[in-house]
């Protein structure tokens, strides 16, 4: 896991191994990962530990956008949920926008300020989640009605 998410900095700096070292763990610890992950495998990770992984690998260089598809998927509501928070927590505490292809309604209502809605490459709707949910569009509301009735039923 370390190696992993060292690569960048080993590839694309000159950055001495010492600091690299340092800059790993700080990675995993912003990823929400113990430093002792950097020297597990990564078969013996769950799903949600491979997912913050390959987050603190996408923070090597320190990018000022990061894109994330489907980040959630595959994560159960509890895993999926704390990622969401993590994300939230990386924007605000350091100044990271993050852009996110993502189907997860939850995620959406959770983590996004702004939503873009495509369809055949086109613009349905785009804004805060309340602009978006008030398009009339027959897609639109019938994918951000399903949260609502999953949740009544």
């Amino acid at each position: 896991v370390g190696e992993n998410v060292a690569s960048p900095m080993r590839e694309q700096t000159d950055l001495p191994d010492e600091l690299v070292d340092g800059l790993v763990e700080l990675r995993l610890s912003l990823a929400g990962l113990a430093p002792e992950t950097a020297i597990k495998m990564p078969s013996e990770l769950s799903g949600g530990m491979r997912k913050r992984v390959a987050l603190a690998r996408a923070m090597a260089l320190e990018p000022e956008i990061l894109f994330l598809d489907e980040p959630t998927s595959g994560l159960d509501p509890i895993s999926a949920r704390a990622f969401d928070h993590l994300i939230q927590t990386l924007c605000h505490n350091l100044g990271l926008t993050i852009f996110i292809v993502t189907h997860d309604l939850d995620t959406l209502y959770s983590v996004a300020e702004r939503i873009i809605v495509l369809d055949k490459g086109k613009v349905l709707a785009d804004g805060n989640i309340q602009t978006v949910t008030a398009v009339d569009h027959p897609w639109i509301q019938e994918y951000f009605s399903s949260r609502t009735s999953s949740q009544t039923n």
